[in-house]
């Protein structure tokens, strides 16, 4: 996939919606995705990020609500329907309907953004901390979506919680586990040096899947149990199976990554899920409450974000920044405009 910044004019002021102006943007897993790969649902040529800390420019013609010029907002990029059987129950999360910024419309690796009448009425847009980094705003977009999963899988106390994959996302999971009161948490991965990379997040022991068997190892750390909780925070068919290999007897595994369709059924062990009363537990995106709860987390200093952000580029140097994350070698790359 070919990617380059180009020079396109600024959109106008969606009726009913904002114009705002991105003061960051930081680059997510599925945007890089969609760079390696492309995505169904959107057509090239196109502005990708979904990951956005914006300020208010202007409102457009017939908006009605609280944001005006000037105001800081932090972007959520999920819009609901607010009419299905999911949204009419509360489960936003679950919304059949749902739609993206980067996908249903133009994203945020951009110097200016229409937030449309959905995203903005019926969407996560909330107001970002004064205080707080723009850069760090940023993080709420993926945060909300590690909060939903452990609230799912009811991480607390006394629990064994085993990450698998030390991205962005796994480091997340790992510094939030920990702030959740988990007793014990670690972080696995097959790239060593994104494990040194994670060293900041909180973890008691970081396995290299390379150099060992990553389900011996975790069934060793844990006395021989297995953990109570497995997620596994990456793309990968062999963390899907071996996270139910390594949960212990009527432990809760997340399946958090996505995978290819083509890859999508990998051969999990269900005698396992059935014998030993296993939860296996779906998550993916978030609600406005995930949304909420994630802006107080970061504003609170409680989880160590600003370390998730190893480099920061100037949006003109998209490429640059891109090809360093595709390569493997930045934990979190965010673009200033």
């Amino acid at each position: 996939m070919q990617f380059s910044v180009e020079r396109v004019p600024a959109p106008e002021p969606p009726s009913g919606g904002l114009l705002v102006r991105v003061q960051a943007c930081g680059l997510c897993g599925s945007d890089l995705r969609t760079l390696r790969s492309g995505h169904r649902r959107v057509t090239f040529p196109w502005t990708v990020g979904h990951e956005v800390a914006a300020e208010v420019e202007c409102v457009g013609v017939g908006y009605r609500g609280p944001w005006k010029p000037g105001d800081r907002l932090a972007v959520g990029p999920l819009a609901y329907c607010g009419a299905c059987p999911n949204c009419l129950d509360g489960t936003y999360e679950l919304c059949e309907a749902q739609r993206e910024l980067g996908q249903a419309w133009p994203g945020g690796f951009a110097e200016f953004l229409a937030l449309p009448e959905a995203v903005v009425r019926l969407g996560n847009v909330q107001r970002a901390p004064e205080a707080i980094d723009p850069a760090l705003v940023t993080l709420a977009e993926p945060l909300s979506s590690c909060i939903n999963g452990q609230e799912k899988a009811e991480i607390g106390m006394g629990d064994a919680v085993a990450v698998l994959g030390a991205g962005p996302i796994g480091c997340m999971h790992a510094a939030l586990a920990r702030a959740r009161g988990a007793f014990r948490v670690i972080l696995e991965d097959v790239d060593p040096k994104r494990l040194a990379l994670a060293e900041p997040f909180g973890a008691d022991a970081r396995v290299d899947g390379s150099a060992e068997d990553p389900v011996a190892a975790i069934r060793h750390l844990t006395g021989g149990r297995g953990a109570s909780v497995v997620i596994a925070a990456t793309p990968s068919p062999q963390a899907a199976v071996q996270a139910v290999e390594m949960a212990r007897r009527g432990g809760r595994v997340v399946l958090f990554g996505g995978l290819p369709q083509s890859e999508s059924r990998p051969g999990i062990d269900v005698n396992r899920i059935h014998y030993e009363g296993l939860h296996l537990i779906g998550v993916t995106t978030f609600a406005p409450r995930h949304n909420r709860k994630a802006l107080e987390l970061i504003a609170s200093g409680r989880l160590p974000v600003e370390k998730l952000i190893t480099h920061r580029f100037p949006l003109s140097r998209f490429e640059e920044g891109a090809r360093l994350a595709l390569g493997g070698q930045a934990l979190k790359v965010v673009f200033l405009p």
